[in-house]
């Protein structure tokens, strides 16, 4: 008998950043291994990824990486997780392609690790531990579920998939697959939460494509917003467009790598005669042909980004005019609801046709409430974890199992960092804590960046920064010239501000000089503390005060 445990480094209680754990005895089997996207408060931070110190203390016990598919939520942080750990990485085709272009950006030799392709009919053997994969069903293609069958049970991983049907087989759930495995013992189900609040969401995109075709048989130029994440959305978006004679260009600031990824593989199809490259806007081309459909695509806030950049004339290939037709396909996610609602007041005010696709209108690639019910009846799982999402998605699809006659003992809800653990088919009631947490990547810094950094870039963003810059004379102990004050963020009159600092430095760097003996540092912390002062007494804010002293 083995004892097998389950845990996250991330994923539970946020959105993204997935990675999960599932030790067997002595081996550990990693899932996943994703980025999330600060929030609003990490000022400067581009991208945050799981605390992987537990892996690298264990890394000898490490098997693998097993990866489910290409979006940076599940991918996004595995050039960093190679760095520490010298382990093989599997994953479908498409994804691999994805995370060999995220490792030459990172400037990684490829041929350096250990990178495996696999599909539905592989079976990784690790010992007496099993290892294998079956299709499902999301927005991206070549997407699988993971199931680590052990002696006592089988460990059975979807963290994003739902059953519509789909007549592309690199989209298509292999019920089959999952019907044998639900035949044997499934220990646990690690399911994903993210669509549970999916109410009234259609499962089909029969109401979407008969929108799109009516506008493009009643427009001329039409630019449409998706998210460069959906690619089946946007092979059917370039169907459509194809079927009315329309040719096509996509533009996108980062997108670019994923679709000539999905082209140069034949994920996205589009016929030679119909793709377009646009050329710079200048006085002979404004790229406003009537048969045209512009691709706008992105992820979170750039494809609302890019098309306030086109009302504005700041885009280099688009120009929007009153006779384009918009059509908004991408709901905005938590975080960019501010700059959604901005950039539809700006597209009403530059064109007379903007079309806002509402989110019941269009499919979702997560499961909903009736997906999981089916997934819990075919797999009939001895204990169900609710993966993927924030509490509320959790506790959500937690109502959902027990709806279905599951007990609330056989539901687990974790936190990122608690490891369960499993004898003999059984859940054992102590749970361990093991380190978890975020790492904050700035630009080329990772893991450094303190709250102090970021407290300092609150203060800034909120209170501005002031610069004083002295000049003291060491000969004749005393100040050379006037302080020089340089301020930035404030909006008050500063000329009376700046008199009265003058006067405080000055007193306060003349009676220090007087000293027998100067410490520069000290010096600076006490104008430091006195210049901070003053700028609060006078307009109430706590600025960052920089002093600059040097001596001739």
């Amino acid at each position: 008998m083995s004892t097998i445990k389950f845990g996250a480094l991330g994923g539970l209680g946020e959105n993204g950043k997935n990675m999960y754990l599932v030790e067997i005895d002595d081996k550990i089997f990693v899932l996943d291994g994703g980025l999330k996207y600060p929030s609003v408060e990490l000022l400067g931070i581009d991208t945050v990824i799981p605390n992987i110190s537990y892996l690298v203390e264990n890394k000898e016990r490490v098997q693998g990486i097993f990866l489910t598919h290409g979006h940076d939520d599940h991918v996004g942080a595995i050039p960093e997780l190679l760095k520490s750990l010298d382990v093989g990485v599997f994953g479908t085709h498409f994804t691999m392609c994805i995370l060999e272009d995220l490792l030459n950006e990172a400037q990684m030799d490829i041929s350096k690790y250990r990178l495996y392709r696999i599909n539905e009919e592989k079976e990784l053997k690790f010992g007496p531990i099993k290892v294998s994969f079956f299709n499902v069903s999301h927005s991206i293609p070549e997407c699988v579920g993971v199931c680590i069958k052990s002696q006592d049970g089988s460990i059975v991983y979807m963290p994003n998939f739902n059953f519509d049907a789909h007549q592309d087989k690199r989209y298509r759930t292999s019920m089959n697959k999952i019907t044998d495995i639900g035949s044997e013992n499934v220990l646990a189900l690690c399911a994903g939460s993210l669509g549970v609040n999916n109410i009234n969401r259609v499962h089909n995109d029969y109401s979407l494509l008969y929108t799109i075709t009516e506008i493009l048989q009643n427009s001329k130029r039409v630019i449409v917003s998706s998210f460069s994440s959906d690619l089946d959305r946007i092979q059917k978006l370039i169907n459509i467009s194809v079927n009315n004679n329309r040719r096509v260009a996509i533009i996108g600031r980062k997108v670019q790598k994923h679709i000539n990824i999905a082209m140069n593989n034949e994920y996205l199809k589009i016929p030679q005669d119909k793709l377009i490259n646009l050329k710079f806007i200048d006085d002979k081309n404004q790229n406003d042909y009537d048969d045209l459909v512009v691709i706008v695509t992105g992820i979170r806030h750039e494809p609302f980004y890019m098309l306030q950049r086109m009302c504005k004339g700041q885009d280099r290939l688009i120009k929007i005019n009153k006779e384009d037709n918009i059509v908004i396909m991408n709901p905005p996610v938590p975080g960019t609801e501010k700059m959604a609602s901005r950039t539809i007041d700006l597209l009403n005010i530059n064109s007379k046709k903007v079309t806002v696709i509402k989110k019941q209108m269009l499919r979702s690639s997560q499961a909903d409430s009736e997906d999981l019910k089916l997934l819990y009846g075919i797999l009939n799982p001895k204990y169900i974890i609710p993966v993927v999402g924030e509490f509320r998605h959790q506790y959500v699809q937690k109502n959902i199992a027990l709806e279905v006659g599951n007990s609330e003992k056989k539901v687990i809800i974790l936190e990122n960092g608690e490891l369960i653990s499993f004898q003999n088919g059984n859940l054992l009631p102590k749970k361990e804590q093991i380190s978890a947490g975020d790492v904050l990547i700035d630009g080329s810094i990772i893991g450094d960046i303190n709250e102090v950094v970021i407290r300092d870039r609150e203060l800034l963003s909120q209170n501005g920064v002031v610069i004083v810059t002295i000049v003291i004379d060491d000969k004749n102990r005393d100040v050379f010239s006037e302080p020089e004050i340089i301020s930035k963020g404030f909006a008050v009159e500063t000329d009376a501000i700046f008199k009265k600092l003058t006067l405080t430095i000055e007193k306060r760097t003349k009676t220090y000089l007087r000293k027998s003996k100067i410490d520069i540092k000290s010096l600076t912390s006490l104008l430091t503390d006195d210049i901070a002062r003053e700028i609060y007494s006078e307009i109430k804010k706590r600025p960052i005060v920089i002093p600059v002293l040097t001596t001739i």
